[in-house]
């Protein structure tokens, strides 16, 4: 057991004396909006099954996403709302 703190006592010491040694890995910031896009927002609703089943069939017959159906259809709504 003495041996034990003795190994954590030394430990220590050595954390306090040595010298920070310098990183080997860089660190830099992501950038964001490289690409152009518009940064987003998470939305999380909950909607009506037979609404969420209408967007998945229109996302299928149309190649678009459940992102941009809401996306095309809450910009289009706001449009007509604000002016």
């Amino acid at each position: 057991m003495t041996d034990y703190k003795n190994k954590l006592g030394n430990l220590a010491d050595r954390l306090k004396n040595e010298e920070p040694k310098t990183p080997i890995q860089e660190v830099n910031p992501v950038k964001n909006n490289i690409s152009g896009k518009e940064e987003e927002g998470q939305l999380n609703v909950w909607i009506p099954k037979t609404l969420l089943k209408k967007i998945k069939n229109y996302g299928v017959e149309q190649e678009l996403s459940q992102k941009e159906i809401a996306i095309r259809a809450l910009e289009k709504y706001l449009l007509g709302v604000i002016r």
